[in-house]
């Protein structure tokens, strides 16, 4: 080959090359940062590890002649995939460029997007979608949809294979919020992102409706009312960083463990300010973030869903340097009773941790199921259900404590030991019955207290017996249900050692194709 045909074909690289890192050229670049928007690349560089990522398919593009398209033609087609690493981990990822044909899904768009899914399954590394896309490539048809089943497969065949991040950073919108909707962790900017089937116009023509983009699918109506949200940050940049610290706590794939995090909190530290947190008055509300924060490595941890159904806590933290996923009922919210919402919340949430061999440690404090027409009537029974199965399907170790209330049902379903618990701790101020003392009483000895010469008196003498007999740990630990009752201030150590000794557990289920959960 002569020198000057060498010459030629770098020069051709380089302008391919340029084309593609220019993306749609730069006043569309110009006004994406006058919106306060990244581009699909600067966000892929502040995501992963500098220098780290490796780009493929950026010559890639659509092949389609119709409606002009054929002067539209740009390398890359809408999207940047490649790989890199995060605090040094591998990980695949891609980024719709909305300077492109407005990030538009064509099939070869579809087809980059398909390829880094394949080859992190097979590689064994979580996938991160940064979502930003005007929708289906309209002039392609039902080739666009196409695409879009053949990622929705792929979402689906990966769910607890290896860990699934969507960010919301722009719109996602129509068919293109099913691979969010599939994947572990959807993350969202309060400025400029939105997700709905139908938007704003579409509801107008057909229900008369007048709707804003952000109230039907923006950030807070996602995190705090339909719960597709898990994680909301103030920007993009938030956003990019809050996946960085989620990824922190999560192993690569099913087949391993989350990494160990070394941590100069003492695994046998004793925190005496526990035996002070749960009031004397059982129904008195107290934050159980105070329990969790004293109890895990050095008081950090990662709320998930934090604003939906916040009578739940789920949240990653780490104790005595492995990751653990914390649920917890929450006694400042409706007393900390479960709920539709609540259930489904935290059965996702355990199903998450069990396919990613992440150990569950749980705190209970609840009264039982919230009481109600609207929950009976919008099914309590089915959504409650998920918990059920969630916690009886789940191999990891499981670890409870019993802080305060754990009524009837909701005492089963919150890992007791019926539900294969592996180390069940109560707190002195644990209460374990079928129903609390004053609603026991007026079932049991109704006419004995109507019918008494005094019934506030007969009233108060049988709860105190009730009290004295069932509200309280006693029970369970002389039947084996509670393995040990334990001072508050002893907590983390009693769940380090144990932790540290059910690392190595194994537990299995009947061989099955997959279970019927009642979804």
């Amino acid at each position: 080959m002569a020198f000057e045909d060498r010459d030629r074909l770098l020069a051709r690289l380089e302008t391919l090359e340029a084309v593609a890192q220019a993306g749609g050229g730069a006043e569309r670049v110009a006004k994406r940062h006058q919106e306060g928007r990244l581009t699909a690349r600067e966000r892929i560089g502040q995501l992963l590890d500098a220098g780290s990522f490796v780009e493929m398919d950026a010559f890639v593009s659509h092949h389609c002649d119709d409606f002009g398209m054929e002067k539209q033609v740009v390398p890359g087609d809408g999207v940047v995939t490649g790989f890199g690493r995060i605090d040094g981990r591998a990980v695949f990822v891609y980024a719709q460029d909305f300077t492109v044909l407005g990030g538009s899904l064509g099939v070869a768009h579809a087809r980059k997007i398909c390829k880094i899914q394949d080859l992190a399954v097979k590689v064994g590394v979580p996938i991160i979608a940064l979502n930003d896309s005007g929708g289906a490539r309209i002039q392609e048809g039902v080739v666009a949809l196409s695409g879009y089943a053949e990622i929705f497969l792929r979402n689906t065949l990966a769910s607890g294979v290896i860990p699934q991040i969507s960010a919301i950073l722009g719109p996602c919108a129509g068919g293109a919020v099913y691979s969010p909707g599939i994947t572990d962790f959807v993350l969202m900017a309060e400025r400029g992102s939105h997700m709905f089937i139908t938007g704003p116009d579409v509801i107008r023509t057909v229900t008369h409706a007048e709707v804003t983009k952000e109230a039907l699918g923006g950030a807070a109506t996602h995190a705090r009312k339909s719960g597709v949200a898990h994680f909301v940050a103030p920007d993009e940049e938030g956003v990019l960083d809050l996946i960085r610290e989620l990824l922190s706590y999560l192993p690569q794939n099913n087949a391993s463990d989350a990494p160990v995090v070394p941590t100069q909190d003492p695994p046998d530290r004793v925190d005496a300010t526990l035996d002070e947190v749960v009031p004397m008055e059982s129904s008195r509300p107290y934050d159980i973030r105070e329990v969790i924060g004293r109890v895990v490595d050095d008081g950090r941890f990662l709320e998930v869903h934090q604003y939906y159904a916040e009578n739940i806590v789920c949240a990653f933290a780490r104790l005595a340097g492995r990751t653990i996923g914390v649920v917890a009922n929450q006694p400042a919210v409706l007393a900390g009773c479960l709920d539709m919402d609540a259930a489904v919340k935290a059965a996702r949430f355990v199903r998450f941790c069990d396919a990613f061999n992440v150990p569950i440690v749980t705190f209970v404090d609840t009264p039982g199921f919230l009481p109600g027409t609207e929950q009976e009537t919008g099914g309590i029974i089915r959504h409650g259900a998920k918990l059920v199965y969630a916690y009886a399907e789940a191999t990891v170790p499981k670890l409870t404590v019993i802080c305060r209330k754990a009524y009837g049902g909701a005492y089963i379903v919150m890992s007791s030991r019926h539900m294969r618990g592996d180390f069940n701790l109560a707190w002195p101020t644990a209460e374990i019955a079928v129903m609390g003392p004053d609603g026991a009483v007026n079932i049991l000895d109704r006419r004995e207290i109507e019918g008494a010469p005094d019934p506030d008196a007969a009233r108060k003498e049988r709860t105190d017996a009730y009290r004295e007999r069932f509200a309280n740990p006693y029970q369970a630990a002389e039947w084996g249900f509670v393995d040990a009752v334990i001072r508050p201030r002893d907590t983390r150590r009693y769940l380090a050692s144990a932790l540290a000794t059910m690392a190595d557990k194994r537990d299995t289920n009947p061989p099955r194709k997959h279970g019927n959960i009642p979804l």
